[in-house]
């Protein structure tokens, strides 16, 4: 149940996201649920590999090329999933982090302070 509520909030910052930035747009909320679940793969299997091989770039800067990884990420789940247009990489980082944001958002509203 937690997986699915946590997919379904993930497809609503999708839709948040490309609602607030002019350069994103997604057809439909279905599209948004299938980019929520390829984004998601792509940031369990491929992001750790690139994290690990971009190790010196990202110590160099602090941290800050996981920004440019992220946006990576987003841009080949775009172009992926038909129905998702993403018009630039900067456009791409303020995407990701729109939908990082909100997504948090939603894990906070939904999240169980109980322990069972």
């Amino acid at each position: 149940m937690k997986i699915l509520i946590k997919w379904l909030s993930n497809a609503a910052a999708i839709m948040i996201g490309a609602y607030i930035l002019p350069g994103v747009a997604i057809a439909s909320f279905w599209t948004a649920l299938i980019l929520s679940v390829i984004w998601g793969l792509i940031n369990a299997v491929l992001k750790p590999i690139l994290i690990i091989l971009t190790l010196p770039i990202n110590m160099l800067t602090l941290g800050l090329f996981t920004l440019v990884i992220n946006a990576l990420m987003v841009m080949l789940a775009a172009w992926l999933v038909p129905g998702v247009m993403i018009s630039g990489f900067w456009t791409a980082v303020l995407f990701s982090l729109l939908v990082s944001i909100f997504s948090a958002m939603f894990s906070m509203l939904t999240a169980d302070d109980y322990q069972e």
